[in-house]
């Protein structure tokens, strides 16, 4: 835990620039806060954190070169003690379920009040997983749909938009660059449909999405 007096030391990633330096003036009069680096693209998010060990890193989901989900995979393999708050416009179920499975301390919104921003900083550095009330009452909503309608295959949402694209011809490459996510997600993804429908190539798998009116 934190001790009252103690600085949490912070790193701050995303691509755009404003809403960097906004989030950055926000918190530079916080007394107990220490913004000690900032980034633009989830690449920097690693080598920034390898390099500084901050105890926060707030980051952004949809970045140039390597998006968030994918660095802090690669932070968490690290073992640094680095705590990741995701900043998100989307209170996406797909992105907060696979942020959470990541090992991400919290998700807010990139609309948060400067007293929300400032209580899920402070409640991630003393070891709690922060969740705003918009993204808790998403996710929410999410497990009472996905109880109702218990998909064929129990494919997820990403599983059957990779699927629909592998059925229009797309390449991993496309089907990344369409999705904003990195072509590892799409191999692990294409891997985990293959596993959950036994469908083998593209020509299969074309089958099985024409079968669920993808």
């Amino acid at each position: 835990r934190m001790k009252p007096n103690s600085h949490i030391k912070i790193i701050i990633v995303d691509d755009h620039d404003l809403l960097r330096e906004g989030i950055s003036a926000r918190l530079s009069d916080v007394g107990y806060i220490e913004i000690i680096a900032e980034g633009c693209n989830g690449q920097e998010a690693v080598t920034l954190c390898k390099q500084f060990k901050p105890d926060v890193l707030l980051m952004d989901i949809s970045m140039p070169v390597m998006n968030g989900l994918e660095a802090a995979k690669q932070i968490m393999e690290t073992g640094l003690k680095t705590r990741i708050i995701f900043l998100s416009i989307y209170d996406d179920n797909e992105y907060i379920q696979e942020a959470l499975r990541i090992g991400a301390s919290g998700f807010v919104l990139k609309d948060v009040s400067k007293p929300e921003m400032l209580n899920a900083i402070r409640s991630v550095a003393e070891g709690a997983t922060y969740l705003g009330p918009k993204v808790a009452a998403s996710l929410q909503d999410a497990s009472g749909a996905q109880n109702d309608a218990e998909c064929a295959y129990g494919l997820t949402k990403r599983e059957k938009q990779v699927l629909a694209l592998i059925a229009e011809g797309h390449l991993n490459k496309e089907i990344a660059y369409r999705l904003n996510i990195s072509i590892r997600t799409v191999e692990s993804h294409r891997s985990a449909i293959r596993d959950k429908t036994g469908g083998g190539n593209a020509a299969a798998l074309a089958k099985i999405a024409r079968e669920l009116g993808l």
